[in-house]
């Protein structure tokens, strides 16, 4: 009976992989995933197979979802006509309740039908008793045995907690329960009192944006996280799931950020193979409609890179919702898991951007200021010239207001405040961040990126000639174009190495310098272009654009 309880209640098992462990070699990393030099094939034939009683109620509740899922995202409205019409008075209400009674009873009856026909599937009843195993005891063999199927990852046995790290508990200045540290944007008018009567004034504003933001705002700032969008994507995500495990063996891990959410993660481990670059690890952060399933991670593991790809908070198998906040704490303990318990120093660790992905990168270069190196490709600096882009002309301060102080993606303030080497990666034809037509290479925001990071590092340089000829270069959408203007301006790259070192030897390697305070206006103009081409690549592609594992390179290091 207990047995056939857990099947009503148990989670949905979507596939059962075939059994890799024997084929691979001992991991010399303790408490990490094993690696193997030659992964298996795919197969894709090993989707588990319902009985007919399951599948059928499996069906009729996944149906009941979406009408839910529906009914929810167009609930103001329905209210707003029931209301108009009449319906709302308690004599309607009523009858109208015991509709929805008898409907919820009707559920519960069919979630039970559904719990017979997996109780008399011998697969389910196998995972079941595994998944209830390794919830009593996660040792290593049942973790083994529960990483072989793909199923509802809300069920999935927490595998690192926030808290984890002992630094972490013997440290007063780590994240609390209320999340890490962000920079907070300055107040909109400055100098004014912040009397009570002011306060009162602001309210309805506030009020208005706080609406905007948990509503309409976060879902097209973050479409993936809507759950129609999730539900027509899930076949695709679910072999994209199936090939990072059984062709690059992959492992999956739930982690427990400090704000409650858990954190969907995919480990490959490549440290074990002949590539020079699996000793290097990379941290993916995907787009805004990017799964690690189906998103960035392919380039670096293409690459040869030893890779750990994350889903943002309410995104497939993590919990929660899209906000800086939320964004900023799944990072933390996703770094934190990367350093504590996969092994790796923070000086190997690589972290890779694509599109609103550059928030948490530049986040985490800020807050780790030790890591390898950043590469932000198709980023942007703000998001408030994006918002604005898309929105009326009317609603310029309601977006202002409600971008600054609930979806504030500052990346180019945070960039600013890393040491280590950046590469920036401009899609020459984007049509995503740019703020007029694609063909307008100049509304790139990309440009605003790197033009706010090489005025913070060499704010000498990078003063009005540098910024102009930089701006020059910026223009230039083909690589001829941009040799031309390089060879135009005879930049002497040897020299400019040999200046920026001998700084660098007698100043220390901390940002800002003030390399060129001395210089002619010619030697500024070459060091500027000199900066700019070794910050910013460009890539003649559009924003959804896969990038080639060929361009994803390191970072310029003098």
């Amino acid at each position: 009976m207990a047995k056939l309880l857990s099947c009503v209640l148990g989670p949905r098992l979507y596939k059962i992989y075939r059994e890799r462990d024997s084929e691979r070699a001992p991991s010399s990393v303790p408490g990490t995933p094993t690696s193997v030099s030659n992964p298996p094939s795919s197969s894709w034939d090993t989707y588990y197979q319902p009985r007919a009683l399951e599948k059928h109620a499996d069906s009729i509740l996944a149906l009941a979802s979406v009408f839910w899922s529906i009914s929810y995202y167009s609930s103001p409205f329905a209210f707003f006509y029931l209301y108009r019409k009449g319906y709302l008075s308690l004599s309607k209400v009523v009858p109208f309740s015991h509709y929805a009674g008898t409907l919820l009873l009707l559920l519960a009856g069919v979630a039970c039908l559904r719990g017979i026909g997996r109780w008399t599937n011998p697969q389910y009843r196998q995972f079941i008793s595994i998944l209830e195993a390794t919830h009593r005891n996660q040792s290593a063999e049942n973790k083994r045995q529960l990483a072989n199927y793909n199923f509802d990852f809300r069920s999935w046995p927490v595998d690192f907690h926030w808290e984890e790290p002992s630094s972490r508990k013997e440290s007063r200045g780590g994240p609390s329960r209320r999340g890490v540290a962000l920079l907070r944007p300055e107040p909109l008018h400055r100098g004014t009192a912040d009397t009570f009567l002011s306060r009162v004034k602001k309210l309805p504003c506030q009020i208005t944006s706080y609406l905007v933001a948990h509503t309409l705002g976060r879902r097209m700032l973050y479409p993936g996280s809507v759950y129609l969008l999730q539900k027509a994507l899930m076949p695709v995500l679910l072999q994209g799931q199936a090939r990072l495990v059984e062709e690059c063996n992959g492992r999956r891990a739930k982690l427990l950020a400090c704000d409650g959410n858990e954190i969907d993660t995919m480990f490959v481990d490549r440290r074990g193979t002949a590539e020079p670059q699996g000793q290097k690890l990379v941290i993916c952060c995907e787009g805004n409609a990017g799964f690690y399933e189906v998103g960035c991670v392919s380039t670096p593991l293409e690459a040869g890179y030893s890779v750990l790809g994350w889903n943002h908070p309410g995104f497939a198998g993590s919990t929660g919702v899209p906000f800086p906040q939320n964004e900023a704490n799944a990072m933390d303990v996703v770094v934190q898991f990367a350093i504590h318990r996969l092994g790796f120093q923070p000086q190997d660790i690589i972290v890779y951007a694509w599109s609103i992905g550059g928030f948490t990168a530049t986040w985490a270069a800020m807050c780790y200021p030790d890591i390898s190196a950043v590469v932000l490709d198709a980023s942007f600096d703000d998001l408030v010239p994006l918002a604005l882009k898309v929105m009326p002309d009317s609603w310029r301060a309601l977006v202002t207001r409600t971008v600054r102080q609930h979806l504030n993606l500052n990346n180019a303030e945070q960039l600013c405040r890393y040491q280590g080497p950046v590469l920036l990666i401009r899609r020459t034809k984007d049509e995503i961040i740019t703020t007029t037509v694609p063909e307008d290479i100049m509304s790139n925001r990309g440009n605003d990126l790197l033009l706010k990071l090489l005025q913070f590092r060499y704010p000498r340089v990078m003063a009005e000639e540098g910024l102009r000829v930089v701006r020059q270069w910026l223009e230039a959408s083909s690589q001829l174009e941009e040799a031309s203007i390089y060879s135009r301006w005879e930049v002497e790259e040897d020299w400019c190495v040999s200046v920026l070192r001998s700084y660098q030897a007698e100043h220390g390697p901390d940002f800002p310098w003030s390399v060129g305070e001395d210089m002619k206006a010619e030697g500024r103009q070459q060091l500027a272009l000199f900066l700019a081409r070794k910050h910013l690549h460009n890539f003649e592609a559009t924003h959804c654009t896969p990038l080639p594992a060929q361009h994803f390179q390191m970072p310029w290091r003098l």
